[in-house]
């Protein structure tokens, strides 16, 4: 049965083979330490907010269609929970994806001063012409956590708005 397995292993084209994937235990740069390991890091940071689904471009009408519920005038809170991830080669050296201390720095700025504790579609300029639905809560996050780290770590905003809606964004 062994010799049927590599059998059918060589057949798979070049690259798609367990040992020619990049960090495979296999892979021969990965075993004289040529090839970074990647890593992905996480932080959870959790916040506190109000606001009301409701959009300028549509009538009151359509938006009590839409929205339903959640179009209340005066509005509604969430305890939100976001998880933002990083993911960059680990360094040789410091053994870190990102510097957490500068991750932290950044999450402080870009979520919790801004939107903690805050209505954001009057206490948020960019809600002002937006709604502030989940997804577009996401986008803002990333586009401002874009501009406190390195743009090219930042992997992935989820936001969880309750226990059954989450949100992920990747900056697409």
């Amino acid at each position: 049965m062994l010799t049927a397995h590599c059998s059918l292993l060589s057949l798979l084209p070049v690259g798609c083979r367990k040992r020619d994937m990049p960090g495979s235990a296999m892979n021969g740069s990965a075993m004289n330490g040529h090839s970074e390991p990647m890593g992905y890091l996480t932080r959870i940071q959790s916040f506190s907010a109000c606001h009301r689904l409701h959009s300028v471009h549509m009538t009151d009408e359509d938006n009590l269609k839409v929205f339903g519920k959640c179009n209340n005038p005066h509005g509604h809170g969430h305890n939100y929970k976001v998880e933002i991830t990083v993911r960059g080669k680990i360094d040789h050296i410091t053994g870190m994806v990102m510097n957490l201390t500068d991750l932290k720095r950044s999450i402080e700025e870009v979520i919790m001063i801004p939107l903690d504790h805050k209505n954001l579609d009057k206490d948020v300029p960019y809600f002002a012409t937006i709604p502030s639905t989940t997804e577009n809560l996401a986008v803002y996050i990333w586009n401002n956590m874009a501009k406190s780290i390195a743009p090219s770590i930042l992997y992935e905003i989820k936001i969880h708005e309750t226990d059954k809606n989450i949100v992920t964004y990747r900056g697409e």
